[in-house]
């Protein structure tokens, strides 16, 4: 039942989602690792130090796209991903003066590998003052369509026409990983977020699609769906009501940011992106943190816990678990936690912390 940051044996086959990755020579794993922008670096070196610390069985192939032009950068992040099928990933950055017709870097990768689905946890931690005790939240987003498809042009000067794609397919995809997941976490409720009321056509597709999914497919799992503005004032008020919430892209990322403030902010939200052949993980929240970088205080623990559920994914559970739960016992202690969440220490020191934590497991 997945009520830990982590889980047990996390997406193992969750929609069929994943294939059986390669090892390396003597039983080792490659790894992409993208530090990406901002805080990036740091997060991901925080990773990198506790794996060394555990002596895992992981090789990291590091892709760094600065200096690299938007299609470089992401065909350089591709390429390795078709290599190693499994991926390790901070936040890019994409700025709307810099990439202006040439859309997100996040959402060209996805695209290229048609990375569908992505799954953000908002738990509540341990430790961690909020005002609403005991958050326990799934958002899935479909992430290759919707309004981020990316589809954009000018058509006459002044006239800009962005087009959102619906497909009855993808719909059904992402509605059946959203279902496999609830039943394979003991997850008892999935709930369609759209505004069908007044984009009757897309947004109504989306909804009848998971209803009809749901009903049909999956009669043990309750099936609802929600307006989005709705939704998003019952996530901030009351959201134990929700169970799995499964939205359109755009959706997906307003509710993610509320669910992180519910839970203490950006840097506790675990997260991954899964495709049929390629699997990524990186925090759960989308933010790049351009304003702390090279201040080392920076929260890692979304980075580390998404790259627990990176070795859930590859079989290593123990590890995972190991892992999870020191990050989970130096923040309960609060003696070496960072200033996002009421401490005083820097991101080393926390991540020092963890290492020591874990020696002592």
């Amino acid at each position: 039942m997945l009520r830990s940051a982590v889980g047990k044996r996390m997406f193992a086959s969750v929609a069929a989602a994943e294939k059986v990755l390669p090892k390396k020579y003597g039983g080792r794993f490659v790894v992409t690792l993208i530090p990406g922008d901002g805080v990036g670096k740091e997060v991901t070196d925080s990773v990198v130090s506790i794996f060394e610390a555990e002596n895992l069985p992981i090789d990291w192939d590091r892709v760094d796209i600065s200096g690299l032009d938007h299609e470089e950068g992401v065909q350089a992040a591709v390429d390795s991903l078709k290599r190693n099928k499994i991926g390790l990933k901070g936040i890019w950055h994409t700025s709307a003066a810099d990439q202006a017709g040439k859309g997100s870097l996040n959402v060209a990768l996805r695209k290229e590998l048609d990375i569908y689905a992505n799954v953000a946890l908002f738990k509540s931690v341990p430790g961690v003052k909020t005002k609403i005790p005991n958050v326990d939240l799934v958002v899935i987003r479909e992430n290759t369509e919707g309004e981020y498809s990316g589809l954009e042009h000018e058509s006459v000067p002044g006239v800009v026409e962005s087009l959102k794609i619906m497909t009855e397919d993808k719909t059904e995809r992402i509605a059946r990983f959203a279902f496999d997941f609830a039943k394979k976490y003991n997850r008892h409720a999935v709930t369609a977020v759209h505004k069908a009321n007044i984009m009757k056509l897309g947004d109504g597709l989306f909804r009848n699609v998971v209803t009809r999914v749901g009903e049909q497919e999956y009669p043990d799992v309750k099936v609802g769906s929600i307006i989005v503005d709705n939704a998003s004032m019952q996530t901030v008020a009351k959201p134990h009501q929700f169970d799995v919430l499964v939205t359109p892209s755009m959706y997906g990322t307003i509710l993610g940011n509320i669910g992180a403030a519910l839970i203490g902010g950006p840097g506790l939200v675990a997260g991954a992106n899964y495709g049929r052949e390629y699997a990524v993980f990186e925090p759960g929240s989308r933010h790049v943190g351009l304003d702390i970088k090279d201040k080392n205080i920076a929260n890692p623990t979304a980075m580390i816990l998404s790259a627990s559920l990176m070795l859930d994914h590859l079989g290593l559970s123990t590890s995972a678990t190991k892992i999870s739960n020191a990050v989970h016992q130096v923040i309960a202690e609060g003696k070496s936690t960072t200033p996002d969440i009421g401490g005083s220490a820097s991101t080393t020191e926390f991540t020092q912390a963890v290492i020591e934590k874990l020696a002592s497991l």
